[in-house]
């Protein structure tokens, strides 16, 4: 039986620790981290962290979800970099789209019995 490694929840934690880190000190101790919004910054990293997925995901062959979490990150940079108004209201709907993507498919997996781990293993 082969052993696998879950990194997923990892990835997302730290994410998750270093956007709120981030917005914590914006908020507490200056607006800005070296000289960036901490605001945006916070975001730049959940769309890193989408990214970190999208590259995960397709290293062990689960194209669904990396294309789920590839979304996601292209919304991000859409949302970040969008120069208009239409830029940055198709960077949420592929945000949109892409989290209920995930969230079909992460269901369907664990449903069907698949060999993805869930949560409390």
């Amino acid at each position: 039986m082969a052993e696998t490694v879950d990194l997923q929840t990892p990835v997302v934690g730290a994410g998750l620790v270093v956007a709120i880190g981030l917005l914590v000190y914006g908020r507490v101790v200056s607006e800005t981290v070296v000289g960036i919004d901490a605001a945006v910054g916070a975001t730049w990293v959940l769309a890193a962290t989408f990214a970190a997925l999208a590259a995960i995901h397709a290293s062990v062959g689960q194209y669904d979800l990396t294309l789920g979490h590839g979304g996601g990150a292209v919304g991000w940079l859409l949302v970040l970099l969008g120069s208009t108004g239409p830029h940055v209201a198709l960077g949420l709907v592929l945000l949109v789209l892409s989290g209920g993507y995930i969230a079909i498919r992460t269901r369907r997996r664990r449903d069907d019995g698949s060999k993805e781990p869930s949560a409390g293993r």
